[in-house]
């Protein structure tokens, strides 16, 4: 996670190797140590769920992202996508 910083930052993304994932349920769990999103979809209409990624993070690298996904969320409530504007 990028510091709040002004700093321009660039990212390399080729959108052939790096595929966005859709989640419908995302599974947390907490320890002292960290935490663990284990991001999920349905399987079709069963009650199955299929694991596409799982990601782990300190327990202050997942407070930061909290607090930057809802200000994201708030200031983007009500836009289609986010990003700078043309």
């Amino acid at each position: 996670m990028a510091d709040d910083k002004k700093e321009e930052i660039k990212i390399n993304l080729n959108p052939e190797h790096v595929s966005i994932l859709y989640t419908d349920t995302i599974f947390m769990s907490v320890n002292d140590d960290g935490v663990t999103f284990d991001i999920c979809q349905k399987v079709g209409n069963s009650n199955q769920m299929q694991v596409v990624s799982r990601i782990g993070m300190s327990r202050e690298h997942a407070n930061k992202f909290v607090k930057k996904l809802a200000e994201i969320l708030a200031l983007t409530h009500g836009h289609s996508q986010t990003g700078s504007k043309n």
